[in-house]
């Protein structure tokens, strides 16, 4: 049984390096034509949707498309005592589920190494960029201090998660108010009926690229990463800055990244632009 199990395991892994190469040589010819497989140009992102309304108990929350694919963010909140190392600041912590509902290649159980590499690359974004002020997030500095809890979901995976999953986590923070919390005399803190919006400040935005031969593609579908040779996440700020880069597979060259650098701050202005309904309480916060 073991022998025949086994060998299944195998024809699957040949029958998807098979149709890998197949899916590979069919883009590249495309892109010789100047042209990806669903039409895009090389730099295009795909259409963001953001939708209204209420589908988690989270005091802020964003379900957000990326062309296919789908994810939600709820923020949750809760006080408690800061890290050891970081006294004066609140707490953040970020997790990602991968839903099975969302891929075939998802499965239930505890958080595997994509879901824990695709938190660390939202929570770097968020912490390097400083949009939200920990500072602020401290209720009494060394004993009490805000929690922010970040659930990230994947609901349907087409490609490009990193990016989506920023971009939505980054709106739920945005829309996220949370208990104004005061101290007694003798410190014990009191929970009011009032809430103050979480504060936040310039979006920072994640741009995934891919190589797939000598073709750089920004926000990648699904096939496109399978059929990569190279992959790589930046985060820029408001200020047009690189705040984190997380190269993920492959290799680029210096002049590569320069490139990918000057598309994704140009890419930025246009995102902004057209979200700046959907963020502009974000940025009345600062």
């Amino acid at each position: 049984m073991l022998r025949g199990r086994l060998w299944e395991g195998i024809k699957l892994y040949e029958e998807e390096s098979i149709g890998s190469s197949l899916m590979k040589e069919y883009m590249l010819k495309e892109l010789k034509n100047g042209r990806r497989i669903d039409g895009r140009a090389f730099h295009e992102i795909r259409r963001v949707e953001i939708r209204p309304g209420s589908y988690t108990k989270s005091c802020g929350e964003a379900w957000l498309s990326l062309g296919g694919t789908k994810v939600l963010v709820g923020v949750s909140a809760d006080i408690g005592e800061p890290f050891p190392d970081t006294p004066e600041k609140g707490v953040m912590v970020s997790n990602v589920e991968l839903l099975p509902l969302a891929s075939p290649s998802f499965e239930p159980g505890p958080p595997d190494e994509n879901s824990i590499e695709l938190a660390r690359i939202v929570d770097r974004a968020l912490r390097s960029s400083k949009y939200v002020d920990l500072d602020r997030l401290a209720i009494a500095p060394g004993k009490l201090v805000y929690l922010l809890f970040l659930d990230m979901y994947v609901l349907d995976h087409k490609g490009n998660l990193a990016d989506a999953l920023t971009l939505a986590t980054v709106v739920a923070l945005a829309r996220s108010k949370i208990p104004k919390v005061s101290l007694s005399s003798d410190g014990t803190p009191i929970v009011m009926d009032e809430q103050i919006p979480v504060p936040v400040s310039d979006p920072v935005i994640n741009f995934t690229f891919v190589r797939i031969g000598d073709y750089i593609l920004l926000d990648p579908s699904l096939e496109e990463e399978i059929a990569s040779d190279a992959m790589i996440t930046m985060a820029i700020d408001g200020q047009g800055r690189v705040c984190s880069i997380q190269l993920r597979r492959g290799f680029f060259r210096d002049v590569e990244i320069k490139k990918m650098y000057e598309i994704a701050r140009e890419k930025r202005k246009e995102l902004m632009s057209s979200l700046e309904g959907v963020l502009k309480v974000g940025q009345e916060t600062t």
